[in-house]
């Protein structure tokens, strides 16, 4: 079964290469464990990786022979634009390895539909012009925002990696313009999609935005879940990952008598830093 990799070394390496094609992941974590900085990683790694870049080799090495290179990466964000997650990229990796490996990377803000009939301002979110053709686009982001991401997604998913930047934000929406069996919904249909798609879609949530159920709703709908968390211990505290659910993964995860993987964030992104198994 061919495989897209992540872009974690040690992650990929103990899974087969990566995450089969056809699947949604959902990236479940608590703030500033390590959800959003694994998604970051994940396209600017795969990036590198198709220039062949001299970067790659240095902070991941050789794909697992099972594991192939998506045909494109796509970045799209619900509230920011590109400008704005370049910056975020940057302040969480080196430099050089962000510039070089986001040129790869095509980024897609669907903040118009998503603010479009929210009491936000206008011109925080657009520029104002009046020529016809921005007055045609103005009413063009009247469109759903569902629709519009169903459409975004029909383009940019086959064959490709997406990452979806975030369904907190759906979350945030829900029940003020989108109902929440909207939003299942729509996970559901991601998920049927991409069996066809043959790429891999990453989705981040901030499990805190959800109700218990609705994230038990999420995680049962993906392919998979990495639940990211914070642990405690005495005077310390260390990000933490565990695969959760993950069909044709887990049982190897299972197999090597894995817990949980101790992260790190470092020059290339995010990392392993320890593996947990029972002893």
């Amino acid at each position: 079964m061919e495989r897209i990799p992540f872009g974690i070394n040690q992650l990929d390496s103990t899974i087969g290469g990566g995450a089969p094609r056809g699947s949604v992941v959902l990236l479940s974590g608590e703030a500033g464990a390590g959800a959003r900085e694994f998604v970051y990683t994940a396209a600017t790694m795969n990036g590198l990786a198709k220039d062949d870049h001299d970067l790659f080799d240095l902070h991941y090495g050789d794909l697992a022979p099972d594991a192939a290179l998506p045909d494109a990466i796509h970045y799209v964000s619900f509230t920011t634009d590109e400008a704005q997650l370049r910056t975020e990229i940057k302040m969480s990796m080196d430099d050089e390895i962000a510039d070089v490996g986001l040129a790869n990377v095509h980024f897609k803000s669907l903040s118009k539909n998503y603010f479009h009939i929210s009491p936000v301002p206008r011109n925080w979110y657009a520029k104002e012009t009046t020529d016809i053709t921005s007055l045609r686009k103005r009413h063009e982001d009247r469109e759903g925002l569902l629709t519009a991401l169903g459409d975004c997604l029909s383009e940019r998913a086959p064959g490709n990696l997406v990452i979806l930047d975030s369904l907190s934000d759906l979350a945030g929406a829900a029940g003020d313009r989108i109902a929440w069996s909207d939003v299942n919904y729509l996970v559901k249909g991601i998920v049927k999609a991409a069996h066809n798609w043959n790429g891999l879609i990453l989705i981040p949530v901030n499990h805190e935005t959800l109700s218990g159920t609705q994230l038990g709703q999420l995680v049962d709908s993906c392919s998979g879940t990495l639940r990211f968390a914070w642990e405690t211990g005495g005077s310390t505290r260390a990000r933490t990952l565990v695969v959760k659910n993950f069909r044709g993964i887990l049982s190897t995860i299972e197999s090597e008598n894995i817990v949980k993987f101790e992260t790190d964030l470092g020059d290339a992104g995010f990392d392993i830093s320890d593996v947990r198994k029972i002893r």
